[in-house]
């Protein structure tokens, strides 16, 4: 079976660090599973790797669609796997990377909804609050709903939102169908899968150093520039990211810059928490602390690859 490494954890937990170490270390190429570097021109409130990181090791999926396009996790799972049969037909370890769970879930599981009937007026419904609401507003809902199905998915993963939020009109209280077909067989590679661990006061503090590292950049001028291009806009699925719709309530005076950036941290935050929640729900995750669990790592997936 064909083999993959797979690097996930928390955002500002070093993922890319580790991941360019286990690139060198193993002959590997990075497929990254982030769902907002994938976006041309947002460079710094993505925080993608660096032109110079990207110069080290060969990396795939990012800048890959314009900043206004839609993009699904069906369109993410297409295309990595290409990259993945790429990589391996030079003898080469694919290596994916990035937090966003539900991507790193569509190259290992494949699944999709049972089969409830569709109601395309139920799905209109929740279709114009998406656009009226945003998708936070829409992800709130199915949490509200069920917290068990809302946490299978991705907030930006709109159009499967909108299908369990269908699933639990069509059946109403009958939960037999409110979860999605998941593949009953093997997973589609031999993975291995590696999570980093910083204790929780220190990814914080991480956090809270990487937003300000934003701003010291020029995030806010980043924002502006591409408003001023044309761009973005400020309901394309990009701007629904942590690190940028925050900056759209300071351009409506309804927060100062201060207050933003405040905003944009605690909102990281909680995205961590429900990161490593998602992530505790794979099998086989080998948890490692970056600050002193790099060999301990690389001797484990030194070991797991030659199985």
């Amino acid at each position: 079976m064909k083999k993959i490494l797979i690097i996930t954890g928390p955002t500002a937990s070093g993922k890319t660090d580790f991941s360019i170490i286990c690139a060198k270390k193993f002959n590997g190429e990075i497929i990254s599973a982030d769902s907002m570097a994938i976006y041309k021109d947002l460079n710094i409130g993505t925080a993608k790797p660096t032109a110079q990181e990207q110069t080290q090791v060969k990396h795939h999926m990012i800048d890959i669609v314009e900043a206004k396009s839609e993009f699904s996790v069906q369109q993410f799972a297409t295309l990595a796997n290409k990259k993945i049969d790429e990589i391996l037909k030079k003898g080469k370890l694919p290596i994916l990377v990035g937090g966003t769970g539900l991507y790193i879930k569509s190259i290992i599981y494949p699944y999709s909804f049972c089969s409830t009937p569709k109601d395309e007026k139920i799905r209109e419904y929740y279709n114009n609050i998406l656009k009226e609401k945003g998708k936070e507003f829409l992800f709130n809902l199915l949490l509200e709903k069920d917290a068990s199905l809302a946490n299978k998915l991705h907030i930006n993963d709109t159009k499967r939102v909108i299908r369990a939020l269908e699933i639990r009109e069509v059946n109403g209280e009958n939960n037999e169908n409110l979860n999605f077909c998941e593949s009953e067989e093997k997973p589609s590679f031999d993975y291995t899968l590696v999570s980093l661990d910083f204790p929780r006061e220190k990814l914080y503090e991480r956090i809270n150093f990487r937003v300000e590292k934003m701003f010291d950049k020029g995030l806010l001028d980043e924002v502006l520039s591409l408003i001023k291009e044309g761009k973005i806009e400020r309901n394309c699925q990009s701007m629904q990211a942590i690190g940028y719709k925050e900056l759209f309530k300071y351009f409506d005076k309804e927060l100062s810059l201060n207050e933003a950036k405040e905003l944009i941290k605690k909102n990281t935050r909680n995205y961590a928490k429900r990161q490593l929640t998602f992530i505790r729900g794979f099998k086989d995750v080998f948890w490692f602390d970056p600050q002193n669990e790099i060999d301990k790592a690389l001797n484990y997936i030194q070991e797991k690859r030659w199985q």
